[in-house]
Parts: C-alpha cells; sequence; structure tokens
C-alpha cells in the first residue's frame, strides 16, 4: 500500500479519483467525455454554478464576497494582486515569513512600494513573527496563511485597519476561519481542494471597487467576475476536480469536521517525533502547521537509513524541500488518519532500532 506525503499537487479522496475518471469516459451519462464538453454549455454551467455555491456554503460567504475559478496557480496571484491593487503612489503591506510570501513581495514590488512589516527571516523561518505593527494608508496587508516549505501556520488571522489579503494555498478548507474578514483570499487547488492548473479566489465586491483602471483583459478581476470565470475556456476538467472534491468535504460535515480530524493527525505526528531525540522539530511550537509537518534527525548519517525505510513501506514523499533539507509530511484533508498512524509505528520502529 502506498501512503502520499506528497506536499502537492497531492493527495485527494479515493472517490474523487473514481467519479473523476468515470467522467473522463462518460460524463454524466451523456456518452461525452468531461474532457470534450462546452464551457458555455449547461452541462458545465451547472458544474460551476454548483462548485461556485459550496465554496460559499462551506466558507459560510456573505453575499458581498465574489467567489472565481481562474487559470493557474498562486502563483499568478503573486502579481495579478498588486497589478489590480497598487499603483507606484501607494504602499502595500507585506509578512516574509517563507520562500512563498517571498516571492509574493518581489513581485509586488515591480507595480509599487512594499513595506515588509515583519519577517522570520533571522531564524530560517522557523517562526511566526508578533508584534509588527501595519501601516493605515497601506492599500492591503498580505500574508501566507500556511507555508508549505518551512512548515509554520499562522493560527490566528491579524487585525489591522486596512484590506486584508491572504494566500492559503495549503491550507484552504482545512480548518474553521471567519473567512469574512477577507478582503481577498486566492489558493492553488492541488493540495486540498482539487487538481492542479485552478486557482480559488474569493473577493469582497467593495475592494473590487479600488481595483485600478486600464488593466488587460486577462488580469482585471472586475472582468473575471462579469465572464463568471469564463472569460475565455476555464479549465474544465480541474474545476470538476475541485466541485467532486467539495461534495466530498460537505458530505464529511464540513469545514469543522475536517479540522477536527485534521488536528488529530498533525498531534498523533508531533507527539510521537518529539518522544525521542532522534528527531528533531525546528519550528517553533506554538507556530507549527497542522498541514507540512519539517522535522530533521539530529544524526544526519541517519537520515538515509530512515528514507530507505520509508520507501520500503510505501511512505512516499516524506523528502524535506531543497531549501530545508531534512523530511516533510504534508497532512492535507484527503490524508487519512490510517497513513499518519502507520507513519507513526514507522517511526516507532526506527526510533526502537537506532536509540541508544
Amino acid at each position: 500500500m502506498k501512503h502520499n506525503f506528497n506536499a502537492g499537487p497531492s493527495i485527494l479522496p479515493k472517490e474523487v479519483f473514481e467519479e473523476a475518471s468515470r467522467a473522463i469516459v462518460d460524463f454524466n451519462n451523456t456518452g461525452l467525455s468531461i474532457l470534450e464538453i462546452g464551457h458555455r454549455t449547461p452541462l458545465f454551467e451547472a458544474v460551476m454554478d454548483e462548485a461556485v455555491s459550496l465554496v460559499k456554503e462551506l466558507m459560510k460567504l456573505s453575499p458581498d464576497k465574489e467567489v472565481l475559478f481562474l487559470h493557474g496557480g498562486a502563483s499568478t496571484q503573486f502579481f495579478q494582486v498588486p497589478m489590480n491593487f497598487l499603483s507606484q503612489e501607494k504602499k502595500a503591506a507585506y509578512l516574509d515569513c517563507g520562500v512563498w510570501g517571498t516571492k509574493a513581495i518581489k513581485e509586488a514590488k515591480l507595480f509599487g512600494q512594499v513595506h515588509v512589516v515583519g519577517s522570520s527571516s533571522d531564524k530560517n523561518y522557523t517562526y511566526i513573527p508578533h508584534g509588527y505593527d501595519v501601516p493605515n494608508d497601506a492599500a492591503y496587508f498580505h500574508y501566507t496563511t500556511n507555508n508549505t516549505i518551512e512548515g509554520t501556520q499562522m493560527h490566528s488571522i491579524p487585525q489591522c485597519n486596512v484590506p486584508l489579503i491572504a494566500d492559503m494555498s495549503s491550507d484552504i478548507l482545512s480548518r474553521d476561519l471567519d473567512f469574512n474578514q477577507f478582503d481577498f483570499i486566492y489558493a492553488g487547488a492541488q493540495k486540498n481542494i482539487g487538481a492542479a492548473g485552478v486557482n480559488l479566489v474569493v473577493v469582497d465586491k467593495d475592494f473590487l471597487l479600488k481595483a485600478n483602471q486600464h488593466l488587460p483583459s486577462m488580469m482585471d478581476y472586475r472582468v473575471h467576475v462579469a465572464n463568471g470565470s469564463m472569460l475565455n475556456t476555464p479549465p474544465v476538467f480541474a474545476i470538476y476536480v475541485c466541485l467532486l472534491t467539495l461534495r466530498w468535504l460537505k458530505k464529511l460535515g464540513g469545514i469543522p469536521a475536517i479540522e477536527k480530524l485534521n488536528k488529530q493527525k498533525a498531534s498523533l505526528l508531533y507527539t510521537t517525533l518529539e518522544k525521542s531525540s532522534l528527531f528533531h522539530l525546528p519550528v517553533h511550537q506554538e507556530d507549527r502547521s497542522l498541514m507540512n509537518a519539517v522535522f530533521t534527525m539530529t544524526d544526519a548519517s541517519l537520515e538515509k537509513d530512515f528514507l530507505l525505510l520509508c520507501k520500503r513501506e510505501g511512505m512516499i514523499g516524506i523528502e524535506g524541500h531543497r531549501n530545508v533539507g531534512g523530511f516533510r509530511v504534508s497532512m492535507y484533508n484527503a490524508m487519512p488518519m490510517s497513513s499518519v498512524e502507520a507513519l507513526t509505528e514507522l517511526i516507532n520502529e526506527f526510533i526502537n532500532k537506532y536509540s541508544s
């Protein structure tokens, strides 16, 4: 049996794979594949409408929020957000907590002034900065809710007096938040809500009024809203996989139910790692991610042995990111508790063998 701990594209529910596979051959008993139906036909319009409706329902969004499914991943949003809401006469506030925040800051600087209100780069992004101030004259404040590479997560929503923007790519729909506090949310689908190739955007209608004029149509969120995410041919199959995943999440009990499970999985893994001096958890305990657990070995010479054991037992994708090294275990929504239990049993086996 394989246990997929890849950081993304990542595990999806088995029933989603099965239904998506059937739809490739015959979508809803139409005799047509989901890959060949017209995106402006009632067949796909129903898919889009239900997907948008489920996002609004699961996130408990107010009528003031618009939901979009756009091409690409979160990296496109690194420049599309400032292209819409920043200019050379304005400044935006950013929090730097890792690689993805750094990339977002780099892109924003192409369009206007960027004020980095806090950074954890001094300690290799192993903690979340606190006590920072967001300027009241900033066009917006941007942060990354979960840092996939470094294994940190912000467990509360920052308070500020300017529009709040969040990159939720690696923890979207994984925990219960007041999503209406955000003026703009974006998330690549390939970790918790679907297949790679589509990006979820939630934007406040009033915030849209602040967007810059004279933008290319494909980069203008207002145009995408006006066209119902179908300004051009959308990534039909990727959106359909999102719909299936959203249905699965709703059937499971929604965000509160998956949050409970995610906490149980993370607690089991972190508790197992903490009990042995063989393993080192670099992230500050209060900032550890529920989605991506990062750890190293106190004796680096044992890393190869641990990886070989994992490979033998079907543990896939636990190598750490090249920027961090060590190991990374990603436990997204679709990761079953049984896989985390299997990994912790393997860790205990390793501890018993190598502890002196």
